[in-house]
């Protein structure tokens, strides 16, 4: 994990933090039973980062600290005084044990210096958003974004003084000449929802540089397993942590990581819009952390065995999956070349009716809206989550007639074959 530069925070005639140009961000919060495994493969920190190794019980995993307030000490009151009050157990809201032990957990799979939990992906975005732009900023973000966040930039950013501009994503030209003068933020998806064209992030990261930007990336569809945006340009990274950290499909949470600088700041913001997240939703998403790896693997396996499988069918017009060859943004596999994740995207022959058609004779995918569970999920973008865009407009992003969104989970490659096949062989 990389280290920030400074002095930690702390009372005391030795300890100059508060009135010193020299102070400094250290990563956390941590607290000193929080279990750290710095150098160490993706599975030891999804299975060992973070952990809180009780000293009184030598319990194994996390216990729940089900409490929304803590007890004054004089550490307390020194972290009011000084203003470090987030390194410190103050109340439910500030942070938590159990916050701090999921949050350092992701911190460590992101390579950041700190990570902020929130009460769901939207909040994070928000929260995020809101926290690094002033009223008069500008944002450059894409059309191809999830269908909740572009309603946050069209519907809402202008009524709190931010203006917004949507470009074509893979397009660094247009990227480019969308930037102004008042641009502070670039705001894309790794990974698009549902057509899973890849951003070109490094040269994003490059952009962000010279013109003294912050680049903000939405990593979801890849997870810090295949991909840490960090170590490519990227300031701070978001995730619904309702999908693959997760991974089972019984939590709603968002995360933000990145430096303890720009953390901090969101989390001033965090304080005031809510959004916090509870001790028990910390517990389990800490729990489902720990087979990450494990399960990231399952994802990417099966939705490349699915790809090459529907882009030989009959029924299918088209396939959108990193692994086909026809896969136009190469680029991330540079980047990116241990897998993609779970996700496919296919284009049936038949239009939305052979789409609705088919959701209805699979008898193993789950058919609801979500992603990255344990569990594979299918919806069609069409009467979910591209709903709210006209035919046109999402022909425009590339959503044509039939396209499904299969979010392949970690079952048996072969039952979700042979699901598959008996349900477009009756098409």
């Amino acid at each position: 994990m990389a280290r920030s530069q400074g002095n930690a925070p702390g009372a005391g005639e030795n300890r100059p933090w508060t009135d010193s140009l020299q102070r400094g961000r250290v990563p956390g919060p941590r607290l000193p039973q929080q279990r750290v495994v710095d150098g160490t493969g993706p599975s030891t920190r999804s299975v060992h980062a973070g952990t809180y190794e009780d000293p009184i019980t030598g319990a194994v995993g996390t216990p729940v600290f089900q409490s929304t307030t803590f007890t004054f000490t004089e550490d307390t009151y020194q972290a009011f005084d000084q203003g470090h009050i987030r390194d410190v157990p103050i109340y439910g809201r500030y942070g938590s044990p159990n916050q701090w032990s999921v949050q350092e957990k992701i911190a460590s799979l992101e390579n950041a210096e700190s990570a902020l939990m929130f009460s769901s992906g939207m909040a994070a975005i928000t929260t995020t958003l809101l926290a690094l732009t002033n009223r008069g900023g500008h944002i450059v973000s894409s059309r191809d974004v999830y269908g909740g966040t572009f309603n946050l930039l069209r519907e809402d950013m202008h009524q709190l003084g931010r203006s917004v501009t949507f470009t074509d994503p893979t397009d660094m030209a247009a990227i480019r000449a969308a930037v102004r003068d008042d641009t502070q933020v670039l705001f894309f998806e790794t990974l698009t929802n549902p057509l899973l064209k890849a951003v070109p992030l490094v040269e994003l990261g490059e952009l962000a540089r010279e013109r003294g930007l912050l680049l903000v990336v939405d990593n979801t569809f890849l997870s810090p397993v295949h991909l840490r945006p960090l170590e490519h340009g990227a300031h701070l990274v978001i995730h619904s942590a309702t999908k693959y950290l997760n991974g089972h499909s019984d939590v709603t949470a968002g995360v933000v990581a990145g430096s303890r600088k720009y953390v901090d700041r969101t989390w001033s913001q965090l304080l005031k819009f809510g959004g916090s997240l509870d001790a028990m939703m910390c517990f389990l998403l800490e729990r489902g952390l720990k087979t990450l790896a494990l399960r990231m693997r399952r994802h990417s396996e099966n939705s490349t065995t699915l790809a090459a499988f529907l882009a030989e069918h009959p029924a299918i017009r088209a396939v959108h999956h990193p692994s086909r060859p026809e896969y136009p943004y190469r680029w991330l596999h540079d980047i990116c070349p241990d897998g993609w994740g779970g996700m496919v995207a296919f284009e049936l022959h038949g239009g939305d009716e052979a789409a609705l058609k088919l959701l209805d004779r699979l008898e193993l995918p789950v058919v609801a809206t979500s992603l990255g569970g344990v569990e594979s999920l299918v919806s069609l973008p069409f009467n979910t989550s591209h709903s709210f865009l006209t035919a046109r407009q999402r022909r425009e992003v590339g959503i044509e007639p039939g396209l499904v969104r299969f979010s392949a989970g970690i079952e048996d490659p072969d039952d979700l074959l042979a699901d598959l096949d008996q349900a477009l062989s009756g098409l």
